[in-house]
């Protein structure tokens, strides 16, 4: 039988993919493992939509719930500009994913990281690519950019909390700086 762990970067673009895994009757279990976001309240947040979105849909989902924040700084402190800070943001959340999906047999891993606009697609089809061939599982590959407003509106529906922000502490101070205001002191 084939199985696939679906890495879940967040509610809201897990509504799509499962949609399409269940229309082709392929058995999935979620994965939840997102080191990378910040602040505490947001990952707690993403995990409260996550944790909402698998009681709505039925599914099965295996947590990460340690908040990472200083293990993914470690990891990309040296790279915070993108799209290098990004590259290693996917490798280090494919990498945890695959390495889990073989030690449980499963078939192939993937990411609903696919489904969004926003991310880096052909970066993160790359290194699913890589990983798979390193650790001899296979990534599963899914366009899923087609269905980004369906389940925006799904989760918009089912009231399911929908983030501002991919969820890094870098994306967040480009989301809040190109919304706020310079402000210059005058020197006396």
């Amino acid at each position: 039988m084939f199985k696939l762990l679906l890495h879940i970067c967040c509610g809201p673009c897990s509504l799509y993919p499962i949609q399409t895994l269940r229309e082709r009757n392929i058995y999935f279990t979620g994965y939840f493992y997102n080191p990378n976001i910040h602040p505490l309240q947001e990952f707690k947040a993403r995990i409260r939509a996550l944790e909402e979105v698998a009681k709505q849909e039925g599914i099965e989902i295996i947590w990460d719930r340690t908040y990472g924040l200083k293990s993914f700084l470690e990891e990309t402190l040296l790279c915070w500009e993108k799209p290098k800070r990004c590259e290693r943001c996917y490798y280090i959340r494919l990498e945890k994913t695959a390495k889990l999906a073989k030690s449980l047999n499963y078939t192939a891993f993937t990411t609903t990281l696919l489904q969004s606009p926003f991310q880096l697609h052909d970066l993160i089809k790359s290194i699913g690519e890589e990983i798979a061939e390193k650790y001899q599982i296979e990534f599963f590959y899914e366009d899923w950019r087609k269905g980004y407003k369906i389940g925006k509106e799904k989760a918009h529906s089912l009231g399911i909390y929908r983030q501002k922000y991919c969820g890094c502490i870098f994306s967040e101070e480009e989301r809040f700086s190109r919304n706020s205001l310079v402000f210059q002191t005058k020197k006396d």
